[in-house]
This record gives structure tokens, C-alpha cells and sequence, in this order.
């Protein structure tokens, strides 16, 4: 039996304890959730590894290490625990991100060897609502993309990683890893668009879902029109349809500096009750 703390790379047979962590906090862990609820704890499958933090033989602390370093549930102990693992093994991912305290911790203790990051965004909010827009109609032109419009809606995600992450994801592989992203969302009913005239004039998905809760993502509005309420309207459309298809809470989380995204969020009906923070390289 394990005793006092450590930490190791868990296997599929530690999927139970690790879905009890993360769902403790459904709506902060949504992201990975999701992908472990959908392939479980093999690193081919999940993109990568999850660490676990043990404290007198239990498990109390997550952290995915893939494309993204994200720490959950973490105590300041398995924080510097996780920060340990991660100055051995190398940087491997794109980007920290999670909740902004453990986060910020991560990366303190990070940057000596990590750093410079490309960008910082201490204090990204969270964003909440179990209830449809009251105060807002929904636009109702907003509707699920095809899978016969892959041709017109990745202009539109391209554009928007763009213009929020800083480089274009098309690079590096010549985008493959995010087509495929962007189909996935679009099989599985979880792209939303008003399309008009071939072109897309709003966008947003889900990207993560569980029973819990999901997380709305990738929010975007052709740049000519802007200003017109389009995205308020936009996400009242997507927040009915993610109450009444996909779960009880929808989640989303923004740059603090976003003031209009922030104002709109709030109109619609989101309350904020956290933050995130991201570290992109």
C-alpha cells in the first residue's frame, strides 16, 4: 500500500479512482473529463500520460501531461510534485493550462527551465449557467453544421485559433490534428454556425462534454460584423441547444481583457465563479 505522498504515471486500472477526482469538480475538469471518460487511462489513446498525487495511499491529485499540462484537484504539495516530474521529463506540451492558482503555482516553478512562454494569461474567467437566455434571443439562423460543410466552416476555425492562440493552426503538420478536431466536433453535433450565403458570420462548439457539464469553445464572429449583437445572439442559440442535447451546466472560459466577450457572456446569462490561466509556448 502507498504511504505518506508520491506520484506516478497511472494505468487503466486506476480509471475509477481517477473519474472520482475528476468529477469532484465537474466543471473545472470538463476538458479532460471528457477525454478520459471517452478513452480511459492508455496513453496511446489519451493522448498522453495522467499523473497521479498519492497521500497516505490516496489518490487526491491529477495531472494530464499531452498536448496540454493541466493540473487538477492539485494540492500546493502535488503541484511542486507534477512541476518535478515535468523539469525531468522535458517540455512536451503546447500550453499549461487548468485552474489559475495551481496553474500559476505550476508555472512559477516551471519557468526557470521552461520558460520564456510566447504569452501568459493569468486570469482567464469562468463562466457558468444552468439556464437558457432570458434576457436574449436566440439567433434563429444558428444551427448544427453539416458534415458536408467541412469545406465552409474550417475557414472560420482557422481564422478564430488564429487570431485567440497567436499562430495559425496549420502549421506543423499542415493542420491534419485540427481538421480532424474540427470533424470530430462536426460528427458528433457539437459545431454550430450561421452560414449565410457559403459564408460563416458566427461560430462556436463544444468542445468537452460529459453528464455533468460542457464546455462551449472557439466562439467567433466574422470580423465585418461585429458590433451587431451577433454573438449574443449566437450563444443563446448554441447554450439551448447544449442545455437541451448535451448537459445540465455549460461552461466557457475567456481572456480577462476581452471586456465585449465578457459583457455578452454575462447577458446571456453566465455568472462568472473562477478563473483559469494559460501559458502558451
Amino acid at each position: 500500500m502507498l504511504t505518506h505522498t508520491t506520484t506516478r504515471v497511472l494505468e487503466p486500472g486506476d480509471l475509477g479512482a481517477a473519474l472520482a477526482v475528476l468529477e469532484s469538480e465537474p466543471v473545472n475538469n470538463a476538458f479532460v473529463t471528457a477525454r478520459v471518460r471517452a478513452a480511459g487511462l492508455d496513453p496511446w489513446r489519451l493522448g498522453g500520460e495522467m499523473w497521479g498525487w498519492y497521500s497516505e495511499g490516496r489518490l487526491r491529485s491529477l495531472c494530464y501531461a499531452g498536448a496540454n499540462l493541466v493540473p487538477i484537484c492539485a494540492t500546493p504539495e502535488a503541484v511542486r510534485a507534477f512541476a518535478d516530474r515535468a523539469r525531468r521529463t522535458g517540455r512536451r506540451c503546447s500550453s499549461l493550462v487548468g485552474p489559475a492558482g495551481p496553474t500559476a503555482q505550476l508555472w512559477q516553478l516551471l519557468e526557470p527551465s521552461w520558460g520564456p512562454a510566447r504569452d501568459v494569461r493569468p486570469h482567464q474567467p469562468l463562466m457558468v449557467t444552468d439556464q437558457p437566455a432570458a434576457r436574449v434571443e436566440p439567433d434563429p439562423l444558428v444551427r448544427r453544421v453539416r458534415k458536408d460543410e467541412m469545406d465552409v466552416i474550417m475557414p472560420a476555425c482557422v481564422a478564430m485559433f488564429t487570431e485567440e492562440v497567436g499562430v495559425s493552426p496549420m502549421a506543423g503538420d499542415g493542420g491534419l490534428l485540427y481538421q480532424a478536431r474540427v470533424a470530430e466536433l462536426v460528427g458528433a453535433g457539437r459545431s454550430f454556425a450561421r452560414i449565410e450565403d457559403g459564408k460563416v458570420v458566427f461560430k462556436a462548439e463544444i468542445g468537452a462534454a460529459t453528464p455533468q457539464a460542457c464546455q462551449v469553445q472557439g466562439v467567433w464572429v466574422a470580423p465585418e460584423y461585429r458590433g451587431r449583437g451577433l454573438s449574443e445572439t449566437g450563444m443563446a442559440a448554441v447554450l439551448r441547444y447544449a442545455l437541451a442535447d448535451v448537459a445540465p451546466v455549460v461552461s466557457l472560459y475567456v481572456n480577462d481583457y476581452n471586456a465585449p466577450a465578457r459583457a455578452a457572456y454575462r447577458r446571456v446569462g453566465f455568472r462568472e465563479v473562477g478563473a483559469f490561466m494559460s501559458v502558451l509556448f
